[in-house]
């Protein structure tokens, strides 16, 4: 597959890095010459150096042969005319990164499509929802739902109080336990568990589960005292923060501090009534006690600093906060805030790339998650007519060292897979793998 990245910023260039291992023809083009020349060093990938929304640069990165355009540059008007000129030029699918929420209205779609704009990506808007999802529930770190909720993955850290503490799986009772552990994370490590291992004290562990026994993953999970989330507060007034607060459900209320007057005056115009905007510095602790810290069960951090929101997160939990999620857009800081024990991290980066890299899979994936912290993928398949994953039970058909079946949807129920599980034509399956194998995978579902 030829892909051409337009855009060698930071979701360009962490979209090259991932996919430059995949084996796909890879052209990334920026008109900074600086920006290219330190990525092209490192990665197995053709640099292009021309703005975007030059015809005679896209010519020459050879666009009337992608089978992908993408164009994630910071400028939203250079990633449409982008796109527009690839479409005119002969590439077969582009997707251009926005920052309008007005643009991803379905109404608008068959326009932007007459235009040649084929996909749009909205980083925040994806990021804010991931927020939400991560403040319903205090004790969780990650939530994915798959089939509109048939089936749940979910991520918690085992404390002191954890019944599953030092247990071989083999052991939690095979297969009546109404869950499937799909993936641990201890320390930097990632695991596919097998029936003789067993979960330690902090580590990460991933369940998927359906809705029903959720209640029961947190007992055993020893998070049943934890408070759950009446309270927000968040630190920056972003566009981030303006859509986290319009997707909190209704009994959730909400705080944003922003130190800047005229952004303050901004986000009273943008945020619901019920919505209290707060001038002030988020790393003052004399106002956070002000505005109710010790009353306020989950903090969120997203200024455009990864320090200052990792240490403002920090400085929540010592004052008693339960839940805290912080904004991390430096890559290399993400394992420091694991081990500083920052709850949930969240990073665009991630978060576009996991569904752009949907957008380039053969097979019909209906979601991609990748778990930040883990380094590892969730994928909805639905598996196609007499595809090779039906020809016989799961513990017979081969997977690839490093991927597991999380569980499946059939008719929209969830159910759990055992060894003995025949897939069948127009399931579900959740697969959970490490790294960007996803791709490997699609022969099995195809």
């Amino acid at each position: 597959m030829k892909i051409i990245i337009a855009g060698a910023g930071a979701v360009g260039t962490h979209l090259a890095k991932l996919l430059s291992g995949e084996k796909q023809d890879i052209i990334l083009m920026d008109e900074s010459e600086e920006k290219l020349g330190k990525i092209s060093n490192n990665l197995d990938l053709m640099t292009v150096n021309h703005s975007p929304t030059s015809i005679n640069g896209q010519k020459a990165a050879g666009v009337a042969g992608a089978d992908l355009f993408i164009a994630v540059t910071p400028d939203e008007s250079q990633n449409m005319t982008a796109c527009m000129i690839a479409t005119r030029l002969g590439a077969k699918k582009t997707v251009a990164r926005i920052d309008n929420y007005e643009y991803l209205l379905p109404k608008h779609k068959e326009f932007f499509g007459t235009l040649g704009v084929h996909s749009l990506i909205y980083p925040e808007m994806l990021a804010a929802k991931d927020i939400v999802d991560a403040v319903k529930m205090s004790w969780i770190r990650q939530w994915w739902e798959f089939a509109g909720g048939a089936l749940i993955l979910l991520g918690t850290k085992m404390r002191e109080t954890a019944e599953i503490l030092n247990v071989p799986l083999h052991e939690m009772g095979g297969s009546n336990i109404p869950f499937h552990i799909v993936a641990i994370k201890r320390g930097a490590e990632t695991i596919i568990p097998r029936g003789d291992d067993s979960i330690r004290l902090n580590d990460i562990v991933y369940f998927t589960t359906t809705k029903k026994y959720i209640p029961y993953i947190r007992k055993i999970s020893g998070k049943e005292n934890e408070a759950d989330v009446r309270n927000v507060m968040i630190m920056g007034g972003s566009r981030i923060a303006v859509r986290a607060t319009q997707y909190m459900p209704n009994y959730i209320h909400c705080k944003i501090i922003e130190s800047n007057p005229s952004r303050c005056t901004r986000l009273t115009e943008l945020v619901d009534d019920g919505v209290m905007v707060i001038n002030g510095d988020g790393r003052d602790v004399e106002l956070l006690l002000e505005e109710g810290i010790k009353n306020t069960e989950a903090f969120v951090a997203l200024t455009e600093s990864s320090e200052t929101n990792i240490l403002a997160c920090l400085a929540a939990k010592r004052m008693g906060v339960t839940k805290t999620v912080a904004e991390v857009e430096n890559v290399d800081y993400i394992s420091m805030a694991e081990s500083l024990d920052i709850g949930t991290v969240i990073n665009k980066k991630f978060i576009a790339a996991s569904h752009i890299y949907q957008m380039m899979l053969d097979a019909d994936v209906t979601n991609v998650k990748c778990l930040t912290f883990a380094n590892a993928d969730v994928a909805e398949f639905t598996v196609k007519p007499n595809a090779y994953i039906t020809k016989a039970p799961v513990k017979d058909i081969g997977l690839p060292k490093g991927a597991t079946i999380g569980g499946l949807i059939r008719n929209g129920e969830g159910m759990l897979v055992t060894g003995n599980t025949l897939i069948k034509e127009n399931d579900h399956v959740v697969v959970f793998c490490l790294g960007m194998m996803i791709k490997k995978l699609e022969k099995f579902f195809n």
